[in-house]
């Protein structure tokens, strides 16, 4: 993975804990759980002996040990392993209200003669680091400097920030190739915008898609063999969560705002990127509502006509087949259907904008879509009119 600024930190990590120069205490600051299991893979395999694993490998909490009794057992040296990892969790509870002098006193006390046969990493997954340093909360940065203040000198720092859409989408093409595999530079793309540069969930639709490819010739509706395309990221990828969002189109399509601004609100939250995976949500919105205007059109009534009418690629999954049928036939005109697609554009061009609230714009868009467009008129008639 060279070359990726989002991977460089977690690169230079590992490399590090393979040589002589590894260092007797490591900070992984950031909640970006894909590369925090990417670090601790490349520990275990570094340090930990899959036969020593029970007498080497220690995983501690500083919601339930104290800091003394951890620094105490990565002091002792062990009868049993040659050398100890140690991780430890809660780091916020180090840094809570007081002053924590005699912790701290502790800590320095240890990283002035550590156990040479010790490693301690410190998991700071309290923290938020997003792509752009720039736009990192105020008091996540606070939180981090105090870290790197109290532990910067005697550890090496790691940051696990949220994935770069560029380096996503080199992630997927690079990863592929290694397991003889073509992913198409339009499918990574795809996949990578759907989700929002959530990696965790792009690592886990990318096996899923690897699997599908690989499978035996003769499969129903196998493209390509060893091959990845962009019809095959748009028939298999999220199922579960376009289950979400056609519960969420279906709420707007009956005008029901008080459940689609609770979907919404559900679909982020079940999101790891949270609002930062929102242009992933409004491709999705909006290929939702392009499907539903060609099932108007074409005046289609049941699920067996939908693929006549639906391109390879362009198909929902066949459990969103009659609830999509029924959500299109509740628009009364293909205007209303182009509105839509309409006010999912204009919210996507405000994202990409970097507005300084992205729920903002995407309850506005929701509320929007889930108004019918008679009471919308009517209700800035009288706005027009009170203004006169």
């Amino acid at each position: 993975m060279a070359g990726m600024k989002s991977f460089a930190s977690v690169e230079r990590f590992l490399a590090e804990i393979a040589t002589p120069s590894l260092r007797p205490g490591y900070v992984l600051a950031g909640d970006e759980i894909f590369l925090y299991d990417r670090c601790r893979k490349g520990v275990l395999e570094a340090l930990v002996p899959g036969d020593m694993r029970d007498f080497c490998l220690h995983d501690l909490d500083l919601a339930e040990i104290s800091i003394f009794e951890i620094l105490d057992r990565a002091q002792t040296p062990s009868l049993m392993a040659p050398f100890q990892v140690i991780f430890v969790r809660g780091l916020k509870n180090l840094y809570t209200r007081g002053a924590k002098k005699d912790e701290f006193a502790s800590i320095d006390a240890y990283f002035r003669s550590p156990n040479p046969q010790a490693v301690v990493i410190f998991v700071a997954d309290h923290l938020r680091i997003p792509t752009d340093l720039r736009k990192m909360d105020m008091q996540d940065k606070d939180r981090f400097e105090r870290i790197r203040e109290t532990l910067g000198d005697w550890c090496g720092m790691v940051e696990l920030a949220r994935v770069e859409e560029s380096d996503a989408i080199r992630w997927v093409t690079e990863s592929a190739i290694a397991r003889g595999v073509k992913f198409d530079a339009d499918a990574a793309r795809q996949l990578v915008d759907a989700l929002g540069a959530d990696m965790m969930l792009i690592a886990s639709e990318f096996e899923k898609l690897l699997l599908y490819v690989s499978a035996p010739a003769g499969q129903e509706d196998q493209i390509a063999r060893n091959h990845v395309t962009l019809g095959d990221v748009e028939t298999m990828v999220l199922a579960a969560k376009q289950r979400s969002l056609y519960e969420l189109t279906d709420a707007i399509s009956q005008h029901d705002r008080t459940r689609a601004l609770a979907l919404l609100h559900g679909l982020l939250n079940a999101s790891d990127g949270g609002e930062d995976a929102a242009i992933g949500h409004l491709y999705m919105l909006a290929r939702t509502f392009r499907q539903m205007l060609i099932i108007s059109e074409k005046n289609v009534r049941d699920s067996r006509a939908i693929w006549q009418v639906l391109w390879q690629g362009f198909r929902m999954p066949p459990f969103a087949a009659e609830d999509l049928i029924r959500q299109a036939r509740r628009y009364k005109s293909r205007r209303e259907l182009t509105r839509a697609i309409r006010l999912v554009a204009k919210a996507d061009l405000e994202l990409r904008s970097s507005p300084a609230n992205k729920l903002l714009v995407l309850e506005r868009l929701v509320l929007d879509l889930a108004t019918e467009p008679v009471a919308m008129h009517e209700s800035i008639s009288q706005q027009f009119a009170m203004e006169l």
